[in-house]
């Protein structure tokens, strides 16, 4: 087939139209039909074919034998081309006539062939070697009515305007436009001219009726017209922006020379004046001088409007701005540090004698060293990690260590970060980039030395954005972030001489490549008398002054602050406690306020009054009060907690159900539990029927939070001991410790934790394993004196000093079987 394109350069010179008044008569039944591909020919119309296809060339030359030289020129109804077959073409082309035809050296046939009429395919009657077919004319309707009249003028008002928007239609063929008096010619020469779509070309040559035609292409005309307005409403704009730019450059460089004349420099001169001044005095390290210098070239060859310019003056704003050489000198006097660290907090003596340790290394180091070792070694050091539960004063902590050291104390909070960038920066690609939090507080501190407390780096998350921990590696690492180098800076900062504190509330959540960087301080909770000394000595002061009351106006007894303690909070630290101390000074406050009173002493009695009834009691007794009930301790990230666990039994066949929302390895303790308690059914007076025909229920109360951990196995055997010997366990006891299947009882982690909520909770005697009697070191001498410890070797020493010795009368024994009183005769007694 024909390799057909219409040529760009429209031939207008050879559009003959006096040879447009052939007859149609002259055309004969039978036509040779040339498929074209991308274009529609229409009748009264003159167009340049290009021909290369073997087949459509031997067309041509047996056409152009004849004497008519009449040809049938269909449109391809898809790209399909080189086998396009009968069933390919559109139904109706036009019949034309070959006016001229011009070999090309490249073997194709340029020609210049006049559309004569509209034509119908009738019946293909050849295919080779190239196709024929039977057609018949199909000649438009035309109306000469007003209506076509009106459609005519209108057409070619819409032809004119696209004329003078179009910079490719020459005033020429508007001219020829206009002397056409036929209705069918104008839409064709309009059509040819106007560039549509294939199908649409294909469709006005369908329509049989003129006036259908002429609606059609005012159509088109009108969409044409639309888009070559606002394009040319676009084409102003950016011109009109364009001469502004270029009227304010002239403007400028005028500006330049005047003051130039004048001896005057211009604002971007003493600008980039500035910077090189900056640059200098800032005492940067070579690398960054290098890359500062740098971009301030780019900027003198830039105009101060551009986008890029103030990209580049931030950049340079935040490389001059950070304390490249400043510090501020340590105060390595240890008395004074001792002094400030025993003024902001009470106890804490381990932690307090860390830090202490800490400041003196740096002090000797200091001392002892040569200049260039103060410079590269005197400020390394561990990263101090403060774990504990909220309130133990954490966050306080590392704000009198840079007290005491005379350093600027930043803090950055970690809670619920899940951007890399926030530690590391954006890079300078994207919009509104900036560096990250830790240049940020640097160049807040002014000092390249400050301390930066990482506060909740247990809370630190990760998403598609990065994982911050992962950042925090090279941060918290004293061999690496002497070249931290942030993403938006894009050149190394020393970070060695930064003091980094971290704070946890547990170490879990943290990752086991940033927890190996940390040296861990572990903070447990204080003790009621610790947190009477504290309430004394910061928190009542605190308030009293926060609420304008004087020391002479209102004075809290050491009763009335403990039954704050014991009545109102019940938590590790103290922050509810001074919450609570808060909540009577505004209430002194508006008494004294009023004139009521012009000093008043709080009691217990006053506490009571003010503060409502009691939150918090003892409910241990009232809960073992049931055999089947025993008390444990556990470690919560918030500090020690103690927990009761229940067991009862209902008629079945030795079913075993445990709930309470408990982890796997919780789980395996309690059915390692039971099966050593069914061990022990003879030891322990137990009929063996009670478990061949009960079911066993084991709960974990306060079922919306999960626990796991296997510390809680001794209380599961002695409350399900206790159940089934119906003997109550004893209401002043707690106890914590894992078992074996062989009744052996394990060590466990978090006893100053759990001993100090045992205390809290009002109880006298706390079962241990016997391995965690090194423990008891680390607990304050008046716990030690308060509580009675039990170590235990094997769950038979648990029970015996858990259990009551006899059992209750059976209408107590809380699973509801009425059975009589028997004498229990069992080895633990």
């Amino acid at each position: 087939m024909s390799d057909i394109n219409q040529n760009q350069d429209q031939e207008q010179e050879l559009r003959d139209q006096d040879n447009i008044s052939e007859s149609s008569s002259t055309i004969p039944g039978e036509l040779a039909i040339l498929p074209l591909k991308g274009v529609v020919v229409y009748p009264l119309t003159v167009l340049p074919l290009n021909v290369g296809q073997a087949r459509s060339l031997r067309l041509v030359d047996d056409v152009v034998k004849e004497t008519n030289r009449l040809i049938g020129l269909v449109t391809i109804k898809n790209d399909k081309f080189e086998d396009a077959g009968p069933d390919d073409l559109y139904e109706i082309g036009t019949a034309a006539v070959i006016h001229r035809m011009l070999r090309a050296p490249d073997g194709t046939v340029r020609l210049i062939v006049q559309g004569m009429e509209r034509i119908r395919i009738q019946e293909y009657t050849s295919t080779d070697p190239y196709l024929k077919a039977r057609i018949e004319l199909a000649p438009e309707h035309v109306d000469k009515s007003v209506e076509v009249e009106a459609l005519t003028r209108n057409t070619v008002e819409l032809f004119r305007k696209l004329v003078n928007l179009s910079q490719t239609l020459p005033e020429e063929l508007l001219m020829a436009a206009m002397n056409v008096e036929d209705p069918r010619q104008l839409v064709y020469m309009i059509a040819t001219s106007l560039r549509i779509d294939l199908k649409q070309a294909q469709e006005l040559l369908e329509l049989d009726n003129v006036q259908d035609k002429m609606l059609r292409l005012d159509a088109l005309l009108t969409k044409e017209v639309d888009v070559l307005e606002l394009g040319k409403k676009i084409s102003g704009q950016a011109q009109a922006e364009m001469e502004k730019n270029q009227r304010e450059y002239i403007l400028r460089e005028q500006m330049k020379q005047i003051q130039k004349e004048l001896g005057e420099s211009s604002e971007q001169e003493a600008e980039i004046t500035a910077y090189e001044k900056k640059i200098v005095e800032s005492g940067m390290p070579e690398e960054a001088e290098k890359e500062a210098r740098r971009e301030l070239d780019r900027m003198k060859t830039m105009p101060p409007a551009a986008a890029e310019y103030h990209v580049i003056k931030t950049y340079l704003d935040w490389l001059v701005d950070l304390p490249w050489n400043k510090r501020t000198e340590d105060n390595l006097d240890i008395p004074n540090a001792r002094r400030i660290l025993d003024e902001d907090h009470y106890d804490l003596q381990d932690i307090k004698d860390r830090i202490l340790e800490y400041l003196a290394v740096r002090k000797l180091r200091a001392e002892r060293g040569s200049a260039e070792d103060q410079e590269s070694r005197t400020y390394r050091g561990s990263i101090l990690t403060l774990v504990g539960p909220p309130g133990v004063g954490k966050t306080s902590l590392g704000q009198s260590v840079a007290r005491a050291l005379g350093r600027k104390f930043i803090r950055m909070s970690l809670g619920g970060m899940h951007d890399e960038a926030e530690i590391r920066g954006h890079r300078r690609t994207y919009i509104g980039a900036m560096p990250g939090r830790l240049i940020q507080s640097i160049k807040r501190a002014g000092t390249k030395n400050p301390v930066i407390m990482l506060d909740e780096v247990d809370k630190v998350g990760a998403d598609y954005r990065g994982d911050p921990s992962s950042a925090l590696l090279e941060v918290l690492d004293p061999a690496q972030n002497k070249t931290f180098r942030d993403h938006y800076l894009d050149v190394d900062f020393d970070l060695s001489q930064v003091i980094f504190i971290c704070t946890a509330n547990t170490l879990e959540t943290i990752s086991g490549p940033l927890r190996d960087r940390m040296e861990v301080l572990p903070l447990s909770g204080y003790t009621d008398y610790e947190k009477t000394q504290i309430a004394k000595g910061y928190l009542v002061p605190r308030q009293l002054e926060e609420n304008g009351l004087r020391a002479d106006e209102v004075t809290f007894g050491d009763d009335a602050i403990r039954a704050i303690i014991r009545d109102y909070t019940r938590e590790a630290g103290v922050r509810n406690l001074e919450r609570e101390i808060g909540r009577v000074a505004r209430k002194l406050a508006t008494k004294i306020a009023q004139g009521d009173h012009d000093s008043i002493q709080v009691t217990v009695d006053l506490v009571h009054q003010l503060l409502g009834k009691a939150r918090f009691y003892n409910e241990v007794r009232e809960r073992t009060e049931t055999p089947g009930v025993a008390t444990g301790l556990a470690w919560t990230p918030v500090g020690g907690d103690i927990l009761f666990i229940e067991a009862t039994r209902m008629p079945g066949s030795k079913g075993f159900l445990v709930t309470g929302q408990l982890g796997d390895v919780m789980r395996e303790s309690s059915h390692a539990a039971y099966s050593y308690v069914r061990s022990k059914m003879h030891d322990l007076g137990i009929d063996p029927e009670q478990i061949e025909k009960s079911d066993i229920h084991l709960h974990v109360p306060e079922g919306a939070t999960p626990k796991d951990g296997p510390s809680a196995g001794v209380t599961m055997a002695t409350a399900l001991a206790s159940l089934l010997t119906n003997r109550r366990v004893r209401d002043n006891v707690a106890m914590t410790g894992e078992i074996t299947l062989r009744g052996r009882v394990l060590p466990v982690g978090g006893i100053k934790e759990k001993v100090l909520a045992a205390h809290r909770a009002g109880l006298d005697t706390v079962i241990l394993p016997s391995r965690n009697e090194r423990d008891l070191d680390d607990l304050p001498e008046e716990i030690r004196k308060d509580l009675k410890f039990v170590l235990a070797e094997r769950v038979e020493d648990v029970w015996k000093a858990a259990l009551e010795p006899k059992p209750v009368p059976s209408t107590l024994n809380g699973h509801g079987n009425q059975e009589p009183e028997r004498e229990v005769t069992s080895s633990l007694n």
